[in-house]
């Protein structure tokens, strides 16, 4: 697949105004960045995105563009972006977004910037359902609350609610069902209020589900506000440190060589039951050894198939996830790669910008070294490669 997202920021906050006057919502700032960007780092993190459109009120493009301009310093998203102006309905906005796509784009993703608290790991369910054949895919929650119809404030019927669902953003397509769909509500006259509710009258596609996160919550209403600040919760934090070594022999009919989550061209093969990135698995076990959670074979047997050739990155973003859950907060990336062949200074600085943007940390939290073991043991004789991580970090604990 090849994915971008469109990150919808054009919306006026007309119903959360009066607790924000003067600052639509999707620019508040929050944790010292505004709300729209918090997304765009989530989405930037997950290892298969490829790019991100973001949408901005027509009035205020210049003004967005130069701020993720600035945010977006020293390649911090470190994936390609673009910034378009939207319209005046939410499938409007869409619609323009989309017409900045690059032609090799097949599968797109919709989110709202107003909700902040999205995951990658929820996003990487959806991939998973795409790249399953799904053409579009929706987080959802199921109703807890009995829902009723009404008219002129008389109560017409209530539907069963087992059979309801809350749908959430980011929402998945395959590009070409969206575009077809936005062809037909255009034609028809048809308004929406999310992309899968075109598919749907369209009648063309199937539209499936994947559980959603109750933590990703919208910001809409005044009162929703208390969540930003709610979740900034005062904890104490104490240092831990962990390590990760992983190893991996070389073979003819091996996986092609990845480290770092980057393509080794003529590296040799790798036997592994995954993709074989043992700097990835290295950092994977590192972080779970900080929240004293075993090591990567615990979470993704090599025994099981659902992982035969499993991209290391996925998995890597889906630790980092349970770190962040769990209230860690990564400092510092110490990683060595230990070698004989390939030479690694050719490629050093795209493993380097890569591993910073999955961690999320700046250049100078992360430190990537390689070495040769002078042609002594396994590696010196060019029959395998290993790395070693070390990860420092803040755990929280309840004050």
């Amino acid at each position: 697949m090849h994915t971008w997202a469109l990150l919808l920021a054009a919306g006026q906050s007309s119903r959360i105004a009066a607790a924000c006057p003067g600052v639509r919502k999707q620019f508040l700032l929050w944790q010292n960045a505004p709300l729209f960007w918090h997304s765009a780092v989530m989405l930037s993190r997950v290892s298969r995105m490829r790019g991100i459109i973001f949408v901005f009120p027509e009035d205020m493009l210049e003004e967005a563009t130069a701020m993720v301009r600035e945010l977006d310093a020293g390649r911090a998203l470190g994936i390609p972006w673009k910034a378009v102006s939207g319209g005046v309905r939410r499938q409007d906005s869409v619609a323009r977004g989309l017409g900045q796509l690059p032609a090799e784009c097949d599968t797109v993703l919709v989110h709202d910037a107003a909700r902040p608290f999205a995951s990658a790991s929820l996003t990487n369910s959806i991939l998973d359902a795409l790249q399953a054949g799904a053409e579009g895919v929706v987080p959802a929650l199921a109703v807890t609350d009995t829902i009723k119809v009404v008219e002129d404030g008389a109560v017409l019927s209530t539907p069963d609610r087992t059979k309801l669902v809350a749908v959430q953003t980011p929402q998945g397509f395959s590009l070409q069902a969206l575009l077809g769909a936005h062809r037909h509500c255009a034609e028809k006259a048809l308004a929406v209020t999310d992309d899968a509710s075109m598919l749907e009258l369209l009648g063309q596609h199937t539209v499936i589900t994947v559980e959603g996160e109750a933590s990703n919550i919208k910001v809409t209403h005044p009162e929703d506000l208390t969540m930003l600040h709610s979740s900034e919760k005062k904890n104490m934090q104490v240092p831990c440190v962990g390590w990760g070594y992983d190893v991996h022999r070389f073979g003819s009919d091996g996986r092609p060589m990845k480290l770092g989550g980057v393509p080794i061209a003529g590296g040799p093969g790798v036997m592994a039951h995954s993709d074989g990135d043992v700097l990835l698995h290295a950092l994977t076990d590192a972080v779970l050894g900080c929240m004293g959670l075993g090591d990567i074979g615990m979470l993704f047997p090599d025994t099981d198939a659902a992982y035969d050739n499993a991209d290391s990155a996925v998995m890597l973003n889906e630790v980092l996830e349970k770190a962040r859950n769990a209230g860690l907060l990564i400092t510092h990336v110490d990683l060595t790669i230990i070698t004989q062949i390939p030479r690694i200074t050719p490629w050093r600085d795209q493993i380097h910008k890569n591993i910073c943007r999955i961690t999320r940390l700046d250049a100078s939290s992360v430190n990537l070294k390689a070495t040769t073991e002078e042609k002594l043991g396994f590696t010196g004789e060019k029959k395998g490669i290993k790395a070693v991580a070390a990860v420092t970090a803040l755990r929280r604990v309840s004050s």
